[in-house]
């Protein structure tokens, strides 16, 4: 299961880093090509649709691996905490109990602990 886990989280990072280049790689919808022939507004140059290119439909299906991707890392996180539920084996999150030593207020120092300088 560790080895699923490494293998999704690392997929994971390499998908953030491609889907960030694909954002920063792409234009705004401002900037069509219609504006670099001295209008703004014709931007009906390649129809109503726009210029819908393979960087926005690889974005698209970066973006949705990315969140199948982290509800795999979800899944194996919650069945790795159940194995260790199982197992008799404490939680990662909960503070081991102690023998009471925690509840007890440290003394505090004196004026005849301090030494004068």
């Amino acid at each position: 299961m560790a080895t699923l886990e490494s293998v999704l989280l690392a997929l994971l990072v390499v998908d953030a880093i491609a889907l960030t280049v694909l954002v920063l790689l792409q234009q705004g919808k401002g900037a069509d090509v219609g504006a670099a022939f001295g209008s703004g507004s014709s931007n009906t140059m390649f129809g109503s649709a726009g210029n819908v290119g393979i960087l926005t439909k690889l974005t698209a299906w970066l973006a949705i691996a990315f969140f199948v991707i982290a509800l795999g890392l979800a899944y194996t996180a919650n069945e790795r905490a159940a194995a260790a539920d199982q197992l008799g084996m404490p939680a990662l999150l909960e503070e081991p109990e102690s023998a009471g030593e925690a509840d007890t207020v440290p003394a505090q120092p004196t004026d005849s602990d301090i030494p004068e300088l």
